[in-house]
């Protein structure tokens, strides 16, 4: 079984939020997973702090990176930005 670290569309119409989850490649964008790694909200969580957010779970996708998952390219970024990916790679980018 091939595991990918990749997105999980939630939300509403037009505002998205997303679930960073391990799931089988084979099973469908929002279908399922195997287990939530955290959350990604690109337009931030209200209109006070319009900021995007990234929280993830360094120790979980750590877990699942040296397991053999591939990240999709998104969420490698975002692995990128919480720091999860420069550990593994050992700061070297």
């Amino acid at each position: 079984m091939a595991v990918k670290l990749r997105l999980m569309r939630m939300g509403k119409k037009k505002q998205p939020t997303y679930r960073v989850v391990a799931a089988d490649s084979r099973s469908p964008r929002d279908g399922r997973f195997i287990e939530i790694l955290g959350v990604y909200a690109p337009r931030g969580t209200s209109t006070a702090s319009p900021d995007a957010v990234v929280d993830i779970d360094n120790a979980k996708a750590l877990k699942w990176l040296r397991q053999g998952a591939k990240p999709t390219d998104r969420v490698e970024v975002l692995l990128k930005r919480s720091g999860a990916w420069d550990e593994l790679t050992g700061g070297a980018s």
